[in-house]
């Protein structure tokens, strides 16, 4: 017998598309169900509440309906939804970063498959957007940590030996931590680092940890991510290069 889900669940908006001239599909990413498709029956109209409620990179809490069939699919229904309080909807910069957040968890996340660690970090760097690039960094190590995509960045891969803290390493994505073959390498302090800070669990740490080097993180994730992705590519990342090329203009 499945598990009985909570009556009352916390989510987050991360994709809505048409169903009807009324009525919604939502992506919704919550912390005891995992990603799941919803209907939001009259959403659209005018006097609906839910208008004000559905949006992106806030917080909501949500009462669903046993699971029905829609555009071919299984969702479940939308019988209410309400603010769940926190930041509200950020703006430039950071609104770009939320909805690359948006986009991992659509492309990487498998539907039904919760975990709630992962929930509170993505909670928790929503709240942290303003405050650059290590924020990303530090929820793109935990989304490939909790989907097991990450290898243990405190040990050499070929030898299994213990990562040298002054020499310089490489992160593959078939093999894990190896010797560099290349400039785009991170000092194995760092990657001792990170892998503290991700057993520890504390997205604070987390992030001050991707601070010392968030631009070879930046690149060494970057590659992780493409790997995994195969040839779904980011819009939202090529559309934040766009408009910083267009601003720089």
């Amino acid at each position: 017998m499945s598990p009985r889900l909570p009556s009352a669940q916390q989510a987050y908006v991360l994709h809505q598309h048409d169903w009807s001239e009324s009525s919604l599909i939502l992506d919704l990413f919550t912390r005891d169900s995992g990603r799941i498709a919803v209907a939001a029956k009259g959403a659209k109209r005018p006097y609906s509440q839910l208008r004000a409620v559905l949006l992106p990179l806030q917080r909501i809490t949500v009462s669903l309906s046993k699971p029905a069939k829609a555009d071919g699919g299984e969702v479940q229904t939308l019988r209410s939804a309400e603010w769940g309080g926190g930041a509200t909807l950020p703006g430039g910069a950071a609104l770009f970063s939320g909805y690359y957040l948006n986009e991992l968890l659509l492309k990487l996340l498998a539907r039904h498959d919760p975990h709630p660690p992962l929930f509170d970090a993505y909670a928790d760097a929503l709240a942290h957007l303003g405050d650059g690039d290590a924020v990303l960094r530090a929820f793109e190590l935990k989304l490939l940590s909790e989907l097991g995509l990450l290898p243990d960045l405190s040990v050499v891969a070929p030898t299994q030996a213990v990562v040298d803290p002054e020499r310089r390493y490489q992160l593959s994505p078939e093999s894990g931590v190896i010797p560099p073959a290349s400039e785009a390498s991170l000092p194995g302090s760092l990657l001792i680092q990170l892998q503290a800070a991700l057993l520890h669990g504390s997205p604070a740490a987390l992030r001050q940890a991707c601070a010392v080097a968030p631009q070879a993180l930046k690149t060494t994730l970057r590659g992780l991510l493409h790997y995994h992705l195969g040839h779904q590519p980011l819009r939202t990342r090529a559309l934040m290069v766009d408009v910083q090329q267009l601003l720089d203009s």
